[in-house]
């Protein structure tokens, strides 16, 4: 077992793998990664199980030290990370030799960076996961962003790879159909109904801006505001990843990993399963828009997505 050294955390650097799902009734989130595709394709660069936890890094990477070296994939976002100054690149597996440091730089598009290792991040699982749960500090590294001193053990994953470190990347192409969106396709929500033509007109006709109060638990948009026809209030209900949200004021909120497993804002719309990785991206400031789909393309998007990274031909050697 290997080890990793963190000498500066950078923003928000967190330890993820796919989270917890099923403990909604328990208050307790999912959480997990908030790019599930970009940590699913790095484990399949290093042939770990896609579940294999990683570091999660927002806006800012961190430095890390490898005493015994390792195989690391960098997905996700680009963050600019080098080693000795040499850059990096996005989306192959990399040899760290003993002793060596990486540094992750701020980023250069979306939101979040992840840092794969081969074998995975060792931790106490919580739930049957390593995610790391920031509002009950729960999961992950002593429930918590890591900090500058922080020793995380590797290598706990039973991994595919056979033979020592091998050279992988991801087909360009495949690459290209599981780009992150800003047009965010959505379907009718709960209430729904209880929103005019005219609304839908609004939410779906108007540019959105990602607020800069957004984080792990919601995405706060500001922009047109969508108008319920009634003024009824309602009574508190469980709420899904990706469920939209538009309280009094109008603006949309987006409920995201780390969300209140209740609420009792109306819910116009929820984000589509295919695009809950596009989520995982956006940055404040960053402007999107949303596009209404039937039940029955999200479904058909679902799986012409799953398919891309069920293919044998997602990674090249």
């Amino acid at each position: 077992m290997s080890t990793i050294q963190v000498q500066a955390p950078g923003l928000l650097t967190t330890v993820q793998d796919l989270g917890r799902e099923g403990h909604g009734a328990l208050g307790v989130s999912a959480s997990g990664a908030a790019d599930p595709i970009a940590l699913r394709i790095g484990n399949r660069l290093l042939a770990n199980p896609e579940n294999a936890s990683a570091l999660e890094m927002t806006l800012l990477g961190g430095t890390f030290v490898f005493p015994d070296g390792a195989a690391i994939a960098l997905t996700g976002s680009d963050f600019g990370a080098n080693v000795n100054g040499v850059p990096l690149p996005l989306y192959e597996s990399l040899e760290m030799k003993p002793g060596q440091s990486l540094r992750v730089g701020p980023t250069v598009s979306g939101a979040r960076c992840y840092l794969c290792v081969g074998g995975g991040i060792d931790v106490e699982p919580f739930f049957e996961s390593a995610s790391t749960h920031l509002l009950s500090g729960l999961g992950g590294h002593q429930g918590r962003a890591l900090r500058k001193g922080d020793m995380l053990k590797t290598g706990s994953a039973k991994s595919q790879a056979k033979g020592g470190f091998r050279k992988r990347t991801i087909r360009r192409t495949a690459l290209e159909a599981l780009l992150p969106r800003l047009t965010l396709r959505v379907t009718s929500g709960p209430q729904a109904q209880e929103f005019s033509e005219a609304a839908w007109q609004t939410f779906c006709g108007s540019a959105y801006r990602v607020t800069e109060e957004t984080n792990r638990m919601g995405i706060r948009l500001q922009g047109a505001a969508v108008a319920r026809d009634s003024e009824q209030e309602l009574v508190t209900e469980g709420v899904s990843l990706g469920a939209v949200q538009i309280p009094p004021s109008g603006q949309p909120i987006v409920l995201f990993v780390e969300q209140q497993t209740t609420g009792g804002y109306p819910k116009i719309a929820n984000a589509i399963s295919a695009d809950l990785a596009s989520l995982g991206q956006l940055r404040p400031r960053d402007e999107i828009r949303f596009e209404r789909v039937e039940i029955k393309r999200a479904i058909e998007l679902l799986r012409e997505q799953e398919a891309v990274l069920a293919s044998s031909e997602l990674i090249q050697e």
